[in-house]
């Protein structure tokens, strides 16, 4: 059973953090990591290939995320089959899977990841708390090709560390920011691959003009991944209009009663104009500099391109 919790209970990340380090407490001491290592070593993940995946040009790039349940809505489908659903998203168009496994406040477990991996060829994203190591070699040995981390969840020096050892297991990093600062702590310890995420963690309230304000500070080099409040087509074609070259869309997917239709309106859409990070073009009243108009943007100027 896992948690329902209200915007206003406090810091939500807190608590889902000392859940996920009690987790792997418990998880450390029925195997070893010496013996987990050793299942992850069976495993080949493709961490190339999930940063490929999101960076293609020409398309709509989107992560499709397998959750039964969040902390502020509740369950979200009653009949969670990750298996099938993932093989629904890879029919879809998807570029990339994602697996929710936290269980305590999103009723996920490794066992659907195995059970994604099984069911479809696409990259797959391990989207957890993740503070420790034996965390990503869990994600390997399940059948992961990259992992999520969050700035907010570690201190610098930890991020760091972590970014380090998935690289080293073959694992791709896709790293989430909520503000500029953590952006900027984001490239310092690496990452390559980077998520604006327009919830806050720590209140559950979801501002897309987050992902307007924050896009410019990605650096060019990085991977710009747009994530959490996606609802509409228009949603998509603006964030791939400003500059994010992949979305990630749970709880819309998850909701609707055709996952695969719902999923292919996005994909259909094919490659919209983009604005390159780093380019000094505007955007006015929500028409790129690219002549192409911005649906999502209801008229409002954006911010410069930096």
């Amino acid at each position: 059973m896992g948690y329902t919790v209200a915007t206003s209970s406090g810091n939500l990340l807190d608590a889902i953090v000392a859940a996920s380090r009690r987790t792997v407490a418990t998880r450390r001491a029925s195997e070893s990591a010496t013996a987990l290592a050793s299942r992850a070593a069976r495993r080949q993940p493709r961490g190339a290939a999930f940063r490929e995946h999101l960076a293609r040009h020409g398309q709509i790039n989107v992560i499709a995320e397998c959750k039964r349940r969040s902390p502020s809505r509740g369950v979200l489908r009653r009949d969670y089959n990750p298996g099938d659903i993932a093989r629904s998203y890879e029919q879809g168009g998807a570029s990339a899977i994602s697996v929710l496994t936290e269980p305590a406040f999103f009723d996920g477990s490794l066992a659907h990841l195995e059970e994604v991996r099984a069911a479809v060829t696409l990259p797959i994203l391990r989207k957890d708390f993740i503070i420790d190591e034996y965390q990503l070699l869990e994600a390997r040995a399940a059948g992961a090709d990259a992992v999520l981390l969050i700035v907010a969840a570690c201190s610098p020096s930890e991020l760091a560390a972590l970014i380090e050892a998935a690289r080293t297991m073959g694992l791709a990093v896709l790293v989430e920011a909520h503000a500029a600062d953590e952006i900027r702590q984001s490239v310092e310890a690496g990452a390559t691959i980077i998520g604006v995420n327009s919830r806050n963690l720590k209140t559950l309230d979801v501002d897309l003009g987050a992902c307007d304000a924050l896009v410019g500070e990605i650096p060019p080099g990085c991977v710009a991944v747009a994530e959490s409040g996606v609802r509409s087509r228009e949603d998509v074609r603006h964030l791939h209009a400003i500059g994010y070259q992949a979305v990630l869309i749970g709880e819309w997917l998850m909701s609707a009663g055709d996952p695969r239709k719902t999923l292919q309106t996005v994909t259909e859409i094919g490659g919209a104009a983009t604005l390159e990070r780093g380019d000094p073009r505007k955007m006015h009243d929500g028409v790129p500099a690219t002549g192409e108009r911005d649906d999502g943007a209801a008229g409002a100027t954006r911010r410069e391109r930096r």
